[in-house]
């Protein structure tokens, strides 16, 4: 099932998660419907925030740039209640823009490794290290979860050129091709 996309100014934005258990109501079902929700929205990742809860869960899937990355061909992956426990190398900037922000895209200075810690969705322990892109594409949907937004990673310069385009999306002023919830009055 396609979900509403939660938009800029939704307060669960800005919530830090909370973790889950293996007894999450609905939990395979719930997975499915992020993975089809972020295909629908042409998104690589989605974080269970951005569809309305407060739990530590992200879905990211690279499949869609393989074409170009062959590397990115078997990259899909479930995290649940990760915990980034090392960020590493050098800072590496790069636009970015997220289902939640559409019509955005900024410049974001990111560390270029990661070492995370989550569960599968089998519930599986997994600690790997990641570089590059894929580090990348799992910081931003993990500060989805921490209750941050890419935006708030950029410049006050650059803040202050989008502030209209960020107004426009809490009054619900968005074309976009995917459901979305934006805030209510």
């Amino acid at each position: 099932m396609i979900l509403p996309i939660y938009l800029y100014g939704q307060p669960v934005l800005r919530k830090i998660a909370s973790d889950i258990t293996q007894e999450y109501p609905n939990l395979k079902e719930l997975i499915a419907n992020m993975f089809e929700t972020m295909y629908n929205a042409d998104g690589i990742g989605l974080a269970a925030p951005q569809i309305g809860l407060d739990i530590r869960l992200f879905v990211i899937d690279l499949e869609p740039l393989a074409e170009d990355n062959p590397q990115y061909a078997d990259f899909k992956k479930v995290f649940i209640n990760p915990r980034i426990v090392e960020y590493s190398g050098d800072i590496v900037k790069m636009d970015e823009g997220c289902l939640s922000l559409p019509g955005i895209s900024e410049p974001v200075e990111r560390e270029a490794n990661i070492r995370i810690q989550y569960l599968d969705e089998n519930f599986v322990a997994h600690d790997e290290t990641y570089g590059d892109f894929f580090a990348r594409c799992i910081q931003h949907e993990y500060d989805h979860i921490e209750g941050k937004l890419f935006i708030d990673k950029i410049s006050g310069i650059r803040r202050q050129l989008i502030k209209g385009k960020l107004n426009n999306l809490i009054k619900g002023r968005t074309n976009c091709g995917y459901r979305v919830k934006a805030v209510q009055k």
